[in-house]
């Protein structure tokens, strides 16, 4: 964690209601996920936000989760390095962060580097990692591992297909929306111009 002092005033009340946001539920779902996804080898962490952004803060796990997204060798992260230098682990957080992209989290849903290594706002991690499962179980390649109702699946599309013969048929219809005619006169119209008589 960065070494800073503490907050006062706006900035203070500003912190104070990012960190109400966190949800200790969501984290324990996002642990056993992190968990089953890559393997028992992985050490669980302590309960509580500061040992969640610890456990993640280097970023290899964050890269050995979307690489267990693919299939084994063809991950978007090439090399996982375990150095303990700032640097070296904000690196591998961007690096995360731009898989996780073009895995299909949008880029609203993505937290920034520094909202990790410094903990300053660890609610946009937890949405991040819930977008991240949410892609997996949609996309339902066979590398998601846990029970699928812990992320909600996304809307896929639905693309129609019409003939020819369909669209043209439709052009000839006049639909309710553009509105009616049926009824319409001119009656008490007065011409372009003239003022309007109000009694």
């Amino acid at each position: 964690m960065a070494n800073r002092g503490p907050s006062y005033g706006l900035s203070r009340e500003v912190q104070e209601k990012i960190d109400q946001k966190y949800d200790t539920e969501l984290e324990a779902r996002l642990v056993d996920w992190i968990i089953l996804q890559l393997g028992e080898t992985v050490e669980r962490p302590q309960p509580g936000k500061s040992h969640f952004q610890q456990w993640l803060m280097d970023g290899t796990i964050l890269c050995n989760l979307i690489n267990s997204l693919h299939s084994s060798g063809k991950g978007p992260v090439r090399k996982i390095s375990e150095s303990k230098m700032a640097f070296k682990q904000m690196e591998q957080i961007s690096e995360f962060l731009r898989s996780a992209e073009a895995y299909g989290v949008t880029t609203t849903d993505i937290f920034q580097t520094v909202d990790l290594w410094e903990g300053k706002d660890m609610a946009a991690v937890q949405r991040t990692l819930m977008a991240l499962g949410s892609v997996a179980v949609t996309k339902d390649e066979g590398f998601y591992k846990g029970d699928p109702q812990w992320f909600h699946r996304k809307a896929q599309a639905h693309r129609r297909e019409f003939s020819e013969d369909q669209l043209r048929q439709s052009q000839t219809v006049i639909s309710l929306q553009m509105g009616s005619n049926k009824g319409a006169s001119q009656a008490g119209m007065t011409g372009y111009g003239m003022h309007r008589q109000i009694m």
